[in-house]
């Protein structure tokens, strides 16, 4: 019987979704032993998403799921983003499935005359979205919150060339286990925007369990760059952390 408890503890694992700003979602983690750890291989794959849980269920059944590719496009009067980001400290969390940067509150975008409050951001590799069917080598996704809880994020992609002093500040504390590290060190976000705000807009997802819908996605078309020296030190934690895209289903992208 001894032997036979061993096995069971080592097959039971605990889902642990990818926290947007708890409790501000219903991402935080479970402690369901029956449950499988979702991710991005195996049994706990993408595709089985939407199997592992109810609670998950749009990740098969959404209409309106995320990533995409950005092909084809409509041209729009898209209403300018403003970012206002402001510095704060560090805290860099290695969640199991990404590191992620929780932001301090007072940085906010408006767009259209609305303002999202910048909860945090996050990386992956390659790039979720992809363009005309070929990712970007990373990229980084800030996830806002508007004052009736709907969700903005913007994508930002990420592209071999200079170190990027910003990131490695982040790589230079982010844990290479699950677990959260806080330091002295501020850093501003706004240094990782491009300078052009050029951007595609659809409605989508969020792109991990639990795949909700109504998130207002601004693909920003200029990267910025990383060394390759970065990307490896990401990937050596997480080789490949992207969602694969997801049909349309009738959506268009706009541009400008």
């Amino acid at each position: 019987m001894k032997l036979r408890h061993s096995a069971l503890a080592l097959v039971a694992t605990a889902t642990f979704a990818l926290t947007i700003n708890a409790p501000v979602l219903a991402e935080a983690s479970s402690h369901n032993h029956h449950e499988i750890h979702w991710g991005y291989e195996g049994v706990g794959a993408p595709s089985h998403w939407g199997d592992l849980k109810e609670d998950y269920h749009l990740c098969k059944d959404g209409q309106q799921q995320s990533p995409i590719d950005i092909g084809a496009t409509v041209d729009a009067s898209l209403p300018a983003i403003s970012v206002a980001y402001k510095p704060g400290p560090l805290t860099v969390v290695n969640n199991g499935h990404t590191i992620q940067v929780n932001y301090s509150n007072g940085s906010q975008i408006e767009v259209d005359g609305k303002k999202y409050s910048l909860l945090q951001f996050h990386f992956h590799a390659p790039s979720e979205h992809t363009f005309n069917g070929k990712p970007a080598d990373m990229v980084i996704h800030f996830v806002h919150k508007d004052e009736d809880g709907k969700l903005g994020v913007i994508d930002v992609s990420l592209q071999k060339g200079k170190a990027n002093p910003t990131i490695q500040a982040i790589w230079d504390n982010m844990p290479a286990t699950e677990g959260k590290k806080e330091v002295a060190t501020e850093i501003n976000a706004a240094n990782l925007i491009p300078s052009g705000l050029s951007y595609f807009n659809y409605s989508g997802s969020l792109t991990t369990p639990p795949c909700s819908e109504g998130v207002n996605w601004m693909v920003l078309k200029q990267p910025i760059e990383l060394s390759e020296a970065q990307i490896a030190a990401f990937t050596k934690i997480f080789p490949m952390n992207a969602r694969p895209v997801q049909p349309l289903h009738g959506r268009h992208v706009k541009t400008h």
